[in-house]
């Protein structure tokens, strides 16, 4: 027979009430057939339940007092699974080769995450390709493996962490056409006032006057 311990409860499980921290409970170990049963209890229940005749209960194996510890917040998930799933569909929307590797990353955190999970792969033209399906909506994502070397890895997880952050670049201005013929000398504006006349240039003292 496998002994375990169960975890401990974050509430008294015979009124339901939430433990506060660095409150008091009791906890009270009961052998049920084959395994283990943990109830924790707080003082009230224990005082008004469980404290009298607690040794004598079938299937006693121990209790004792213990103070809660509430748990500590999560720390925050370095990659944002909206953020990530966000960015990898504005790629495949954009269809922009210098992003492939980017993508693939991106793919490979989401299938950690299990929000993708590998379908089916297959090779086109030499290149390995990945069909995810997206766990929750059945979406399908096709990746092509870009076949990173280990000395590449650094600089692309680098470019992760930038679009997670500032996000993709904005699109490049177009640059307009170039017209037929030669360039044409800029037309004065009939509407603009009239610009002030240069003034004379000083007389040079070192000069004869005319005479």
């Amino acid at each position: 027979m496998d002994w375990n311990i169960q975890s401990r409860s974050h509430v008294c499980q015979s009124c339901g009430h939430r433990f506060t921290d660095r409150q008091t409970y009791f906890t009270l170990l009961l052998l049920r057939r084959t395994d283990l049963e943990r109830l924790d209890v707080c003082p009230a229940c224990w005082e008004a339940q469980h404290a009298q005749g607690a040794h004598d209960r079938k299937g006693f194996v121990s209790f004792w007092q213990g103070t809660y510890n509430a748990p500590p917040p999560a720390p925050p998930d370095p990659i944002q699974k909206d953020s990530a799933e966000s960015l990898l569909r504005k790629l495949i929307e954009r269809q922009d080769p210098r992003y492939l590797a980017v993508g693939f990353i991106l793919a490979v955190m989401l299938e950690r995450k299990r929000i993708l999970k590998v379908h089916s792969q297959s090779f086109e033209a030499g290149q390995r390709l990945f069909v995810y399906e997206h766990a929750r909506t059945g979406e399908t994502f096709t990746i092509r493996d870009p076949d990173l070397h280990i000395n590449e890895l650094e600089a692309v997880q680098r470019d992760v962490a930038r679009l997670l952050e500032h996000g993709l670049d904005p699109a490049p201005f177009e640059i307009p056409a170039a017209s037929d013929g030669p360039p044409r000398a800029a037309q004065p504006d009939p509407a603009a006032p009239p610009k002030p006349a240069p003034e004379p240039a000083p007389a040079n003292p070192d000069q004869p006057a005319e005479s």
